[in-house]
């Protein structure tokens, strides 16, 4: 099965067009076809994937299995980086459901941060002060087994325009709310049409100042940040950041570098969080690489969270104890401004819990 998708160089103008990076080509109206396509060829077979990256048929009873639990989903781009024939590619453990998914210990469960308890308004959590999280997306380009939202309603917190007023309501009552956060599911997984739509009603909310979005598709799916939408994200009047989710140096290649840049050089703010992650990355060797090609695309590191326990992760946990020995490694690896913050999420408190040590 061979999956290819065509590129078009482009100069991005104003400020970046001093560089040619390699984001697709966009078109005259708000959708962009090629990242549209992609999005179209879906990995959701298991069987498929296993094919692509040349893995034994024997694995796949368990992970036909586990996907009836977690559907499996993943771009062909996130999936062409996977080296073939090695059961355990970071990439690949990431992404492709196994029989320890069916067993999770008493701890775990499926609202592992209570999100339940904020939810104000139907797709709105407000759980910290001086900010807010909608629910923009009930989709992701790419379903990552250890995601605490895996069990989440998103049939009940998706809103449509229409009830998204009653979201957008609440923040216009509460002046004590500064910032807006996009999450989901993935907000970039939806239109640039509805992107900007929601952009354009949050402004016009006086006492928001900051906008944050929360997205793993430049990671993913790096043919999503055209031109078209860099435009819609930096040119509002809201403070712009935009936080990316990736876990492993082999992650960021050439395209995904780009598109990091890209984001970069058109005045966001751009920040990393990880996951700590049993055998994907809990070495110091791996997150010291990631930092480093993170910064080299002009991303910040700014999280390493512990494993936040939702059934069916269990086996991706890494202990306290490990996750700060590594910390520590990094702190005498690396220069501070490499070193993210690590920390844990822990129902009913106000803010991420700082591991200190």
């Amino acid at each position: 099965m061979v999956l290819t998708i065509e590129r078009t160089k482009l100069v991005l103008p104003g400020p970046i067009t001093k560089k040619v990076l390699m984001i697709p080509r966009t078109i005259t109206t708000w959708q962009s076809l090629s990242w549209q396509e992609e999005l179209s060829q879906l990995i959701t077979d298991p069987e498929t994937l296993l094919d692509l990256v040349q893995l034994d048929k024997t694995l796949l009873p368990q992970a036909k299995k586990a996907a009836e639990l977690f559907p499996l989903r993943t771009t062909p781009s996130f999936a062409r980086r996977i080296r073939p024939g090695d059961i355990n590619d970071p990439l690949l453990r990431q992404i492709l459901p196994i029989d320890q998914e069916l067993h999770s210990p008493m701890e775990y469960s499926t609202d592992p941060l209570a999100e339940v308890h904020s939810t104000v308004a139907k797709g709105l959590i407000h759980k910290y002060e001086g900010r807010v999280l909608l629910v923009a997306a009930s989709q992701c380009a790419i379903n990552c087994r250890y995601c605490f939202r895996r069990h989440f309603d998103y049939a009940g917190n998706t809103p449509s325009r229409g009830e998204w007023q009653a979201a957008l309501t609440y923040i216009q009552q509460n002046d004590s709310i500064e910032e807006v956060i996009l999450s989901g599911g993935d907000p970039l997984a939806i239109s640039d049409k509805q992107i900007q739509w929601l952009i354009s009603e949050i402004c016009q909310i006086p006492h928001i100042t900051r906008l944050r979005i929360h997205t793993r598709l430049p990671i993913v799916l790096p043919s999503r940040m055209t031109s078209g939408l860099l435009d819609i994200l930096s040119q509002h009047r809201l403070q712009s950041v935009l936080v990316v989710h990736c876990n492993h140096a082999q992650e960021i290649d050439e395209e995904v570098s780009n598109a990091l840049q890209a984001i970069a050089q058109a005045g966001i703010t751009l920040l990393n969080q990880t996951v700590l992650l049993r055998g994907i990355n809990d070495d110091a060797n791996s997150l010291t690489t990631l930092s480093k090609r993170l910064f080299s695309a002009r991303a910040l590191p700014y999280y390493l969270h512990l494993l936040d326990k939702v059934n069916g992760a269990s086996h991706f946990n890494v202990e306290e104890s490990d996750a700060i020995d590594l910390h520590r490694q990094l702190l005498a690896s690396l220069p501070g401004y490499l070193v993210p913050k690590l920390v844990k999420e822990v129902p009913d408190k106000p803010s991420k819990v700082p591991i200190n040590y």
